[in-house]
């Protein structure tokens, strides 16, 4: 049986559901007896969950509808941390959990006392999640005071100015009308309008020297040219030199292999309607593989040689697990 306090989490797990409970239904679940159940919802009432008790052979329990819950003892970090990892998981490949990651950011953003809830409610609703891709190396931290200041800017409407370091380590001033923040593979961006440059740009967090200052100037959101600003920043990605360009052909049509993988790559018709062409650019060899996989069809490698060379090893070695 689980100690009581854990009981008591579990408990309070379950009649965040808003569902009533039987109560006998509810004790199996927790392992206990229904004279146990009675005094961990006692104890519950005693913290100041509203927990509402139906008697009668129908009886049961659940908590009051719209209960004010206490609030969740977080410092600012650890709200932003809670927020970006649950995002990530609610938009992230493993089947199964983007339905209960969203439940449970519901849940921690309810309980959040006024001022975090503040600050991630901003950073929830201006992030647009972008589709994740290849990229072995490790993900660059950006300071959670940075995000969120960026994501209340989005937020407000409100001009930022920061220094800027470009891939090339060109060191700029950058004076922006904030539009959006995406979250793309294991990177964050920021989107907006560069009142220097007059046009609109797309900003790696990490490159942001120091914290970027909100000057208190609002303005009027232009429109995006583009279809959201995760396409916007993909189309950017697009664009730039990359160590890799990866093209295959893959015997299936274009658009069972888009369901499957356009989110990666790009996926183009041929003049066999059986076939389409798959190109990728990418720094790591190892994703391609692991996305034309995923296709669920034959296919051959284009380009580049090493690719071919990656894929027999990747072979040789599977062919040798699944005859152990």
């Amino acid at each position: 049986m689980a100690n009581t306090s854990s009981r008591t989490l579990r408990l309070l797990s379950l009649l965040q559901t808003h569902r009533h409970w039987p109560g006998t239904e509810l004790a199996g679940r927790l392992g206990v007896s229904v004279r146990t159940l009675r005094r961990d919802i006692d104890r519950l009432r005693e913290l100041g969950y509203p927990v509402q008790a139906q008697r009668g052979t129908e009886g049961g329990y659940q908590l009051a509808a719209g209960a004010a819950l206490p609030p969740l003892v977080v410092d600012d970090e650890e709200a932003v941390a809670l927020v970006v990892g649950l995002q990530a998981a609610a938009q992230g490949p493993v089947e199964g959990i983007a339905e209960s990651s969203l439940r449970v950011l519901a849940k921690v953003v309810q309980v959040m006392p006024t001022r975090l809830r503040h600050r991630v409610d901003a950073l929830h609703r201006v992030t647009v999640p972008g589709p994740g891709w290849g990229d072995s190396a490790a993900p660059p931290t950006v300071d959670p005071d940075l995000l969120t200041g960026v994501a209340m800017a989005c937020r407000d409407s409100e001009r930022l100015r920061f220094a800027y370091t470009s891939a090339a380590g060109e060191r700029t001033e950058r004076h922006l009308e904030p539009h959006r923040l995406v979250m793309l593979g294991r990177r964050w961006y920021l989107v907006g309008y560069d009142l220097t440059r007059h046009d609109w740009r797309s900003f790696r967090l990490d490159r942001v020297a120091g914290a970027a200052e909100r000057t208190g100037d609002r303005f009027r959101p232009r429109e995006l040219p583009a279809a959201d600003a995760a396409a916007f920043v993909r189309a950017g990605i697009d664009t730039w030199p990359a160590p890799h360009r990866v093209e295959a052909l893959v015997a299936a049509p274009a658009a069972g292999v888009r369901a499957r993988v356009g989110q990666w790559a790009t996926v183009e018709e041929t003049a066999d309607a059986g076939r389409c062409r798959v190109v990728m650019t990418t720094d790591s060899l190892e994703w391609p593989l692991v996305a034309l996989g995923m296709t669920g069809a034959e296919f051959e490698v284009v380009e580049p040689p090493a690719l071919r060379e990656r894929l027999h090893d990747w072979g040789t070695r599977f062919t040798r697990a699944a005859a152990g």
